[in-house]
């Protein structure tokens, strides 16, 4: 986009509108939105009417809103809107509407006529209201829907308590000037005032230990204790991210993130926060599980607010019980933030109900691995009488798991469901029977994280969008017989 492309035809401001007039114009639909708008503010709203419609009458009434009964003739006008510091125009008639803008304009007053942009001194924006803090978002041109589901985002991600917490800052700020010193010290203090201790009090709503932890802040300047999220960043698609792992990455100072966690998630962190990759990926591990332990602990000791971003949920495989002893043996605090594991999102991508009635009423997630022993685990008869079983990590020992079931007495005709990358757009589907699934060890072309679904349940899939198991041994069959056709050929 070129510089000129880049500048906006409109200054986005706030205008003061406390104790002051202003004064809406319609019955209908129009009207009573722009008035509902006006009353998240402490306006002196003036609603003229000629026969409201009966929800809007009510709500008028309900809200103790001051009412003017009149019909929208020209000669009223100027003492319709005289006094108010802006006009909404609603009527639903394009020439009333564009009649009492001409009269508010008059009297050097900004007016707003809906739907008619040639007519509109200023835009309504869609409105994120957390008093006193609120964003107000416009689009310039591109409809009000588009400035509607930006605000459905921000609000998503803005904590409900956030204005609760900006009144209490408000009550700090002259402490907070006077013994903090100004420059890194002071920006640190704020930054923990929001995003630490004091925040999350507030954001359960209480406010005694919000006022204790913001004193502690100003005793120590700035200088706060260290915090550890165990988040799960759940199992790659973005927008499967939770609100509040979404909240904590943006207040991290820093995010131990592994390798299964996709960039664009680690990137939903703060621009400035720490990012330390420490692998965790089968024959990728950069840093040993003692390593990271006390990773986590040296960041949380140096007084950093941390989050260790974990693939699908922290506490289902993801090693969380080990870092949080470490973590507790070390005295740092920390909480878990819990992620869509895995198996649900396969079973999504599947439409595969994992419990089915009359069919399973028990789920088991397991990895692989508990099935390369030589005693096959305890719950392998709950295999066979029916449950679905969830293989987190399945594909290089997908022979041993289909062979110690079928040993043990599952049906090898049992439907299976194997997914790659479950999830993301780059997702892969297949499905099969129990007895083909030692095919999976071949498939060198599967690079990413596989989950394997077996079980009676399976068979309820919608494998429309799946590939078939045997399909890829079909395949390699016919390349087989045409390589040795070639070296036939050759040799003739």
């Amino acid at each position: 986009m070129s510089p000129s492309q880049q500048r906006l035809s409109v200054f986005p401001a706030f205008v003061r509108v406390s104790g002051r007039s202003v004064v809406v114009f319609g019955n209908g639909d129009e009207a009573y939105a722009k008035a509902r708008l006006l009353r998240n503010t402490d306006a002196d709203i003036v609603a003229c009417v000629s026969a409201p419609d009966q929800d809007y009458a009510d709500w008028l009434a309900a809200q103790g809103i001051r009412t003017v009964h009149s019909d929208f003739s020209p000669d009223q006008l100027a003492d319709q809107v005289k006094g108010a510091v802006m006009v909404f125009a609603a009527t639903g008639d394009a020439a009333h509407d564009r009649a009492i803008v001409t009269a508010a304009r008059a009297e050097k007053i900004p007016a707003n006529a809906v739907d008619q942009p040639d007519f509109c001194d200023f835009y309504t924006p869609a409105l994120v209201n957390r008093a006193p803090v609120a964003i107000a978002i416009g689009t310039e041109g591109a409809g009000p829907v588009l400035a509607q589901m930006i605000r459905a985002r921000i609000d998503q991600m803005l904590s409900p308590s956030l204005g609760l917490l900006a009144r209490l800052a408000a009550e700090y700020r002259d402490a907070a000037e006077r013994l903090v010193p100004r420059g890194v010290s002071r920006r640190i203090f704020w930054r923990r005032f929001f995003s630490a201790d004091v925040a999350s009090a507030v954001d359960a709503n209480d406010i005694a230990t919000a006022r204790r932890s913001a004193n502690a802040l100003l005793s120590t300047t700035g200088r706060a204790a260290g915090h550890v999220w165990l988040v799960g960043a759940g199992p790659g698609a973005e927008d499967l991210l939770t609100l509040r792992a979404q909240r904590v990455l943006m207040e991290a100072d820093a995010i131990v993130y592994e390798a299964l966690v996709p960039q664009a998630i680690v990137d939903m962190g703060r621009r400035d926060a720490e990012r330390l990759s420490v692998g965790k990926r089968k024959n990728c591990h950069s840093k040993s599980q003692d390593e990271i332990n006390r990773l986590l602990v040296r960041l949380g000791r140096e007084g950093k607010r941390v989050v260790r971003l974990k693939s699908g949920d922290p506490l289902v495989y993801g090693r969380a019980g080990e870092e949080m002893a470490a973590l507790r043996e070390a005295g740092v605090t920390y909480e878990i933030v819990p992620g869509i594991t895995s198996a649900f999102a396969a079973a999504a991508d599947f439409d595969l109900p994992l419990t089915l009635r009359g069919v399973a009423s028990s789920l088991i997630f397991t990895t692989g691995h508990d099935l390369t022993g030589d005693v096959l685990p305890d719950w392998a008869s709950l295999a066979i009488s029916g449950a679905t079983i969830a293989v987190y990590m399945g594909r290089t020992v997908a022979a041993s798991v289909a062979e110690r079931l079928m040993g043990a007495g599952l049906a090898p005709e049992t439907t299976v469901a194997v997914i790659e990358n479950a999830s993301r757009a780059d997702r892969r589907l297949f499905h099969g029977v129990l007895r083909e699934l030692p095919d999976l060890e071949a498939r060198d072309d599967l690079s990413g994280p596989v989950m394997v679904i077996i079980g009676e349940a399976v068979a309820g899939a919608n494998f429309k969008k799946s590939e078939p198991l045997s399909a890829f041994k079909a395949r390699e069959r016919e390349e087989m017989s045409q390589e040795v056709g070639q070296e036939v050929g050759m040799q003739g």
